[in-house]
């Protein structure tokens, strides 16, 4: 008689719903061919053609075998160079670990850093991978309530308020600047200030730096131009539109070099070695002017979709400093993000994220919507959005 086995506790964490929006907006295009993605959290647009080029050279001439783990020293170099241009801090090949995308990052550098039981600060609303990961890892997630007075980012005072109430100030706070699904920037005196702050206590600073460059007009400084003690997050994902090649990278203080090695070589062995290759060529010129020109449709995109918002009446909207996001009040037509994205889908063929993904309390009645695409589609997408949200007067005489 054999007995049943059971999931792991750990395993039960909550679902990302905007994979189910995801899933639904595909068997809606199977039936009707109108949906217009305004769900997902990439760019629309291919890797620049430098990368593309890189690519094929590397299929053709390089073994393609296992790297060191921590990945190719070209790219880390390629890397360090970028921050000491673009952030200003001295940044050697050595600071940098590149990861399976920054979600493999995350997961080994939270097995690296915290021990179960700890407790891990992070904004509320915000990313739903870094609550779920930590939960799965034994980790006691603290979210704080952030909103329009700090814009949607932490702060000093919180994290003291969170100290008191802990009785110890947390194992570790994470911040994402612009962030997801807000597309807030942090002030930069702020972040300095809480680098400060967590350096002092021991506390362990995660700065998600993903969204860096995909900025509009506001400045986006880096959490190693204050502490170093800090933990830097990047990806190619998102201002270099390559998803899914799966190149993240870690700027690491020195004391987590060889922990964050060998758990990378135990986990993964290495990042994928071709896409590490045609990475490389992602921080040249060449390819920084293809990548400008996708910012600046954002920006396009961005004022589009505020105006139109503006128009349907919808709540309080969160100021998108960066990314390719806004995210909003809807508690006008529901108290249910997830119903009333499926409605939407199901009326509209318009996808968007229900802000449950986001926001464990208040997010039954906010939304995502990412501009990342294209701007003749998020037109349409607003035009539809406005049929069924709009009353419409009748006619007089």
């Amino acid at each position: 008689m054999s007995v049943a086995r059971t999931p792991s506790l750990r395993s039960a964490v909550e679902p990302f719903h905007v994979m189910s929006v995801l899933a639904a907006a595909a068997r809606r295009q199977e039936t009707h061919g109108d949906v217009i993605s305004l769900c997902a959290g990439q760019p629309s647009t291919p890797a620049p053609g430098p990368v593309l080029e890189a690519a094929r050279r590397a299929v053709d001439g390089e073994i393609l075998g296992y790297t060191e783990a921590i990945g190719i020293r070209p790219l880390r170099e390629a890397i360090a160079d970028h921050h000491r241009r673009v952030d200003g801090v001295e940044v050697t090949a050595d600071d940098v670990v590149v990861t399976t995308g920054s979600s493999g990052g995350f997961t080994v550098l939270f097995l690296a850093a915290f021990d179960p039981g700890d407790t891990v600060v992070m904004a509320r609303p915000g990313y739903p991978a870094y609550r779920n990961t930590l939960q799965a890892l034994g980790c006691r997630v603290h979210e704080i309530a952030c909103g329009p007075g700090t814009r949607y980012q932490p702060t000093v005072a919180q994290l003291e308020a969170v100290t008191v109430e802990l009785g110890h100030p947390p194992a570790g706070l994470i911040v994402a600047s612009p962030a997801n699904p807000t597309g807030t920037i942090i002030d930069a005196a702020e972040l300095a200030a809480l680098a400060r702050w967590c350096e002092a206590n021991g506390t362990l600073l995660v700065s998600d730096e993903i969204y860096h460059g995909v900025t509009y007009g506001r400045e986006c400084a880096s959490a190693w131009r204050t502490s170093r003690e800090s933990v830097v997050m990047g990806s190619v994902s998102k201002y270099f539109s390559m998803t899914g090649w799966r190149i993240g990278w870690m700027l690491l203080p020195r004391y987590l070099g060889a922990p964050v090695d060998r758990l990378i070589g135990n986990l993964t062995i290495c990042p994928p070695a071709h896409a590490q290759f045609a990475a490389v060529a992602a921080f040249t010129e060449d390819s920084a002017g293809e990548l400008d020109s996708h910012v600046e449709r954002y920006a396009r995109n961005r004022e589009l979709v505020l105006r139109r918002l503006a128009g349907l009446g919808v709540g309080e909207t969160a100021p998108p400093d960066g990314a390719f996001y806004t995210y909003f009040d809807v508690s006008q037509w529901t108290d249910d993000s997830v119903a009333w994205c499926a409605e939407i889908l199901e009326r509209t063929g318009v996808a968007l994220t229900p802000g449950v993904d986001f926001d464990t309390v208040d997010g039954r009645h906010t939304v995502r919507l990412s501009f990342a695409g294209d701007t003749a589609e998020i037109a349409e997408a607003m035009d539809r959005l406005e049929a069924v949200l709009v009353p419409r007067q009748p006619p007089t005489g």
